[in-house]
């Protein structure tokens, strides 16, 4: 996705006086101009999706912090957001697919405790970077070492 790309988004949400999405994708251009200038190029497709990654985990954080402090107004506000900003998230993985994934990364560094969570994390989660949930896909290899 490009700058350009998100701009047409952006003026897209504009016309249709959609007041989320305009903030969100203003953030969300922000954010990559400001990459791309530390960079010094264009961001590519992977990077772009770091970019996205880091903006559901803040929402996703602050939904947190909003639940706990029974802010139910902003705590909805930050979900409309995230709403906004998994459309640019490659398509998610069901969690049959973790499982999946998991039980082969489990066999491949011959993981067999709890104790070996660090070494089937790493080789699992570059393959899942932005397909699943962190915390997700390691609550399902925790539940596969305990067994």
């Amino acid at each position: 996705m490009t700058i350009e790309e998100l701009r047409n988004k952006l003026k897209e949400a504009m016309k249709s006086s959609d007041e989320v999405r305009v903030r969100t994708l203003r953030l969300l251009i922000s954010n990559v101009k400001n990459e791309e200038i530390e960079k010094g190029e264009q961001l590519t497709e992977e990077e772009f999706t770091e970019v996205v990654l880091r903006e559901v985990k803040r929402r996703k954080e602050a939904i947190e912090m909003y639940e706990k402090a029974q802010r139910k107004d902003l705590a909805d506000e930050e979900r409309k957001e995230l709403k906004v900003l998994e459309e640019f998230l490659p398509q998610q993985l069901s969690i049959d697919e973790i499982r999946s994934l998991a039980i082969e990364a489990i066999e491949s560094v011959g993981a067999s405790g709890p104790k070996d969570l660090g070494k089937v994390m790493s080789v699992l989660m570059p393959k899942l970077r932005g397909r699943a949930d962190g915390k997700m896909v390691n609550k399902i290899v925790r539940e596969f070492l305990e067994r």
